[in-house]
């Protein structure tokens, strides 16, 4: 099992149930093929960077999971097919950036190991 990272823009116009509807829908997706959501982070509405058909606002939701690598075309093709959503990305993420994950989340402090006194 890997570890990944979802990013979704979903459409502004959602209600609050549709968005988080839609949040429990792929968490649902990945519990239900042997994966395992880590952490689930809604942004809300941010401005985009350029307009997305003919939208320049959208619904941010992030999204850390592990699932074996073949579910990542299931994933693809499930966010494909929903009208709902944007833009979509997943990035498979490293043990460095699973380890920043995890002390951004406890609140721990980054020290840059690097430095010398």
């Amino acid at each position: 099992m890997n570890n990944y990272e979802l990013m979704v823009i979903f459409t502004p116009v959602l209600s609050d149930d549709e968005f988080k509807a839609a949040q429990k829908k792929y968490a649902d997706l990945v519990t239900e093929n042997g994966g395992e959501v880590l952490h689930s982070n809604p942004w809300g509405l941010k401005s985009l960077a350029y307009p997305i058909a003919k939208k320049t606002t959208g619904l941010y939701w992030v999204m850390e999971y592990k699932a074996p690598s073949s579910f990542n075309e299931k994933l693809k093709i499930q966010l494909l097919r929903d009208e709902s959503q944007m833009r979509h990305m997943y990035t498979a993420l490293d043990k460095y950036a699973v380890e920043y994950n995890a002390k951004k989340k406890g609140g721990g402090k980054f020290t840059n190991e690097k430095t010398e006194a």
